[in-house]
């Protein structure tokens, strides 16, 4: 069961993938979740490098997201990717949810990023 629900949003992925891509200027915001944590990081695909990443792991936010729901966790990563990308010079993005369904966590994400200044 889970295998197959890992194919297909590894099909929904790729083709959402083929029609967006990042740049220097608007950078990619790509979305991951596992079963404990979150991730969402900037992604300039014409270079392949990341130019900034925010989770729940990360050092400055670990210790205030510890006694918080996943909700509140999934909009502070919103948040601090948002800062990061103030901090280099980003405002606008493209919004990347490989692949899952655009409620609960991932929307948190967005709406996180979206309070904290990116636009997509």
């Amino acid at each position: 069961m889970i295998n197959r629900e890992i194919k297909k949003r590894d099909r929904i992925r790729r083709r959402v993938r083929s029609k967006i891509s990042g740049s220097t200027e608007r950078p990619r915001l790509s979305v991951f979740k596992s079963s404990k944590h979150l991730y969402a990081q900037l992604v300039d695909d014409t270079t392949a490098t990341t130019l900034a990443h925010a989770s729940t792991l990360s050092p400055d936010l670990k210790t205030d997201l510890s006694d918080k729901s996943g909700m509140e966790k999934a909009k502070a990563v919103g948040m601090r990717i948002a800062e990061l990308a103030k901090e280099a010079n980003i405002s606008t993005c493209v919004f990347d949810r490989s692949g899952y369904a655009y409620h609960g966590l991932v929307k948190e994400i967005a709406d996180g990023a979206r309070e904290g200044g990116l636009k997509f």
